[in-house]
């Protein structure tokens, strides 16, 4: 088998993405997978980053979380479980597709319902990895920033001492904590990153293909790993700055069509709530259904945007992943590179 560089990797992952979104595919087709692809990869987060913190949130302290009643703090409990157990249901539904997403890609078809059913369990041991290595880098990173946390008090109470009037005076004071944390938070989302690329991209390929277990899994990439350090190297780098790059690109590009798309209906947005500041009766009304109607638009638009621009960039990623790793990967890399006519049971992309 041909071992392939990172860089080498690039054209035929660009080549499958090509083949498997824009041949022969039918819309509804397409957006289905490039959702799949954008859920599977995490690329809708950078979406939810510019929803900052309220104004007036910051009011609501210690002293008004002590003054909340029994009932009020028994509901939020309660809430709180409600959601991480949604929160747990959503991520086995993601690692579930992602195993899918590998079936889809790996023999190029378009139906994602065999791969859910094949790998059920395989999924259920990658999620059950996945919550313990998540809890462990949790444990990490705390031991790592715990240094800090009384630092930080420490300052917060100068801070507070100090008042507005002296905050200049503050500046020497947390310029150099900064300049020790920052480096140690890059340094846990280097950490986390990779992790996250050694499970995704090389560890679920043997428990999909070979019902692996963690042990062996982890064993086969060490394996690979150790006989082409600087690849593997390479290849992580390339990982990450590659969809980085792409994304500027593209925002660059559409930032034009953005705002011709998103600023019209915005602009209406606030014509109405002017309009309706002195309305009232039926005018009132249909001024907030109007609102309504033109925010589930911007809404819709938006989905459609995060997922038709951002789904070929998760499917390139994850072509990009396997054609790397299948020319090390035997069983991973007869399935990519088998000559179609060799494998007349898959026939061509299904519609």
């Amino acid at each position: 088998m041909y071992l392939l560089s990172a860089t080498e990797a690039i054209s035929p992952a660009l080549n499958r993405t090509r083949d498997f979104l824009f041949r022969s595919i039918q819309w509804r087709t397409y957006l289905k997978l490039c959702a799949v692809g954008v859920l599977t990869e995490g690329f809708w987060n950078s979406a939810n980053r510019s929803h900052g913190g309220g104004g007036g949130g910051g009011t609501i302290g210690a002293s008004g979380l002590l003054n909340i009643s029994p009932g009020t703090f028994t509901a939020l409990v309660y809430a709180g479980l409600v959601a991480l157990l949604l929160a747990v249901v959503l991520f086995y539904v993601v690692v579930r597709l992602r195993f899918s997403l590998f079936h889809c890609l790996a023999y190029q078809v378009r139906e994602l319902t065999p791969g859910w059913r094949l790998y059920r369990e395989q999924a259920m041991r990658f999620f059950l990895l996945s919550i313990a290595v998540g809890l462990g880098y949790v444990a990490f990173a705390l031991v790592a920033l715990s240094p800090f946390v009384p630092i930080f008090l420490r300052i917060f109470h100068q801070v507070q001492q100090a008042g507005n009037s002296n905050m200049s005076t503050m500046v020497p004071i947390i310029l150099p904590i900064a300049l020790q944390f920052i480096p140690v938070v890059l340094i846990l989302a280097l950490v986390g990153v990779v992790i996250d690329v050694v499970m995704r991209d090389f560890m679920l390929p043997h428990m999909a293909l070979e019902n692996a277990s963690t042990g062996d899994a982890w064993s086969a990439v060490l394996a690979r790993f150790s006989h082409n350090k600087g690849a593997f190297f390479l290849y992580i780098l390339l990982r990450l700055l590659l969809p980085f790059v792409a994304t500027m690109g593209l925002f660059v590009v559409l930032i034009i069509p953005m705002v011709l798309v998103f600023g019209i209906p915005g602009v209406m947005i606030a014509g109405l709530q002017a309009m309706l500041v002195h309305a009232t009766g039926a005018a009132w009304v249909a001024g907030i259904v109007l609102q309504i109607a033109l925010g589930l638009l911007i809404l819709a638009l938006w989905l459609l945007l995060v997922i038709g621009v951002g789904g070929p960039l998760s499917i390139a990623v994850r072509n990009y992943a396997l054609v790397f790793y299948g020319s090390r990967y035997e069983a991973l890399g007869d399935i990519l590179f088998i000559p179609p006519a060799l494998a007349p049971e898959r026939g061509p992309l299904p519609a």
